[in-house]
């Protein structure tokens, strides 16, 4: 898969200088492999960072209480039973192959006179680094992809790994501000479309993250503070207004749409997929949007029993009124089919919308994350206060779901505990509730990762798993790497996704 895809980007090279001179040279070796682009390269990297999340924000989006399936299908026994194996869930090698795609670029974009593609594959190697640590905790780090350098690589601490994330962060952000995107390659910027102060904005964002992720952790309180103050000092700021949402010119062929929409939605010509009947709401989160009043987000985040209007695309069947909305107890094996409960909905799933851009970080998010450190540390230097950031979040998941910020500023003032920063009596917890509820549908990885660093909201235990209390906490290491780099893989000790926490998750 590494060749062909050079082989790609290399044809793509030739296929723009074939009328050239030199391409008839006949001092050229015609059996010698072209160098693939940088540029190229960047531009199918960031690509496959986005598409490869489809699976795993699935597994999170089950994981952290939002998702179900429907009784349509056999009941998966490792997600609601959690019996599952190193062969299952094998998100590492695909997600290191993505990060030599990037070092790739790293290496090669200066003799290749494209300097400006480093700063992006730094910065989205720290993304990809930081879903590896999220789900395997020790991961190899310092001795990465260095190839035949290093075919076996030592594991480092997940906890080192994630300060490392920082300084290559802002490695990324320094190459970003010294080389421009020249507007000739904007179009390999699949991301941003060249703009190096959005790319900025987002490894600042991706910085907030990392350290808020770390919050609850007893004395990393100065060190999160500090390079918070350093984050914020920088000046540029963060993606408070705007997603960061991937797009390289989906187009209606076949492999070329929107994953998640062809994943769950429909192909190409607008067939419905058999997988739209697959994931469906919680009765937890269902419940929990119709008690705090919360109906305007339920009616964006999913269609009504029945499912979409096939006549009239982003409309539910049935009439939009809350008690047409039906989540399913999580886990349970019978008794719920398809039709009559609640699917994935036009905030991200609206018949012939196959081009939207694949969301890879909402504002919501990052304002939310913002609310939480302001609540938490008292010295931190943004200008804000946690309610003005905490309902700026909050209106930022309306815009995202396609509702207004009106809707947003009625359920704000609405006395409601977890939905008016006033009225709620635990301010962290209604940060945490809000940023669980933001990262629905868009991004489940987080939306778990958030369920485990702060345990709350309290989603019911799987129905189909009642041996204990117990929840995933974490992945195996594949059994790919157990036969690559068997050594150091058996050296991190005996791994019980159950019980084997990420060094964030204290509780």
């Amino acid at each position: 898969m590494k060749l062909y895809k050079i082989y790609i980007a290399a044809f793509l090279v030739l296929v723009g200088t074939g009328c050239k001179k030199d391409f008839l040279d006949v001092n050229t070796n015609p059996n010698a492999l072209p160098t693939a682009t940088p540029a190229y390269v960047l531009a199918n990297a960031i690509n496959t960072s986005a598409s490869s999340l489809v699976g795993v924000n699935e597994t999170g989006m089950f994981w952290s209480g939002h998702w179900t399936q429907s009784n349509g299908y056999i009941i998966s026994t490792t997600l609601f039973a959690y019996n599952f194996t190193n062969g299952d869930f094998n998100y590492w090698d695909g997600t290191y192959d993505n990060l030599y795609d990037y070092q790739y670029v790293i290496d090669n974009a200066k003799d290749a006179g494209q300097d400006f593609a480093k700063g992006p594959a730094k910065i989205m190697q720290a993304f990809n680094y930081q879903k590896l640590v999220d789900l395997y905790g020790n991961i190899p780090f310092s001795e990465a992809l260095k190839g035949v350098g290093a075919l076996a690589p030592k594991f480092d601490d997940q906890k080192a790994v994630y300060e490392g994330l920082i300084t290559l962060l802002d490695a990324g952000i320094a190459d970003v501000k010294a080389n421009p995107i020249p507007s000739a390659f904007t179009a390999s910027d699949v991301l941003f479309k060249g703009s190096s102060t959005n790319w900025i904005k987002f490894a600042n964002s991706l910085k907030l993250r990392i350290l808020m992720r770390q919050s609850r952790i007893s004395g990393r309180d100065a060190y999160i503070v500090t390079e918070l103050n350093k984050t914020i000092a920088e000046g540029t700021g963060f993606l408070t207004t705007a997603d960061a949402g991937v797009n390289p010119g989906y187009t209606p062929s076949a492999g070329q749409i929107n994953p998640f929409y062809d994943t769950y939605g429909y192909s190409e010509t607008g067939a419905r997929r058999a997988n739209n009947n697959w994931p469906r709401f919680t009765e937890f989160t269902v419940n929990s949007l119709k008690n705090t009043g919360d109906t305007v987000r339920m009616k964006r985040l999913m269609y009504a029993a029945g499912n979409e209007d096939p006549a009239n695309p982003g409309v539910s069947l049935k009439p939009e009124i809350a008690s047409n909305y039906v989540g399913i107890p999580f886990g349970s094996s019978a008794g719920f089919l398809p039709a009559v409960t609640s699917a994935p909905g036009p905030s991200v799933l609206v018949k012939g919308a196959y081009n939207k851009p694949f969301i890879i970080m909402t504002a919501a998010e990052v304002q939310l994350n913002l609310a939480e450190a302001k609540q938490r540390y008292a010295s931190v230097n943004l200008t804000g206060t946690a309610q003005s950031y905490f309902e700026a979040g909050v209106k930022e998941s309306y815009r995202a779901l396609g509702a207004t910020a009106s809707d947003a500023a009625r359920l704000l003032s609405s006395g409601v505990d977890l939905v008016d920063f006033t009225a709620s009596t635990d301010k962290l917890k209604a940060i945490a509730y809000q940023k669980w509820l933001a990262l629905a549908n868009f991004n489940g990885l987080e939306a778990w990762s958030e369920y485990r660093k702060n345990g709350f909201p309290v989603t019911p235990q799987s129905k189909n798993y009642v041996t204990d209390a117990k929840r995933p906490v974490r992945l195996f290491y594949p059994g790919t790497e157990l036969g690559s780099n068997g050594a150091n893989v058996n050296a991190q000790g005996t791994i019980d996704p159950l019980s084997t926490r990420i060094f964030w998750d204290v509780d």
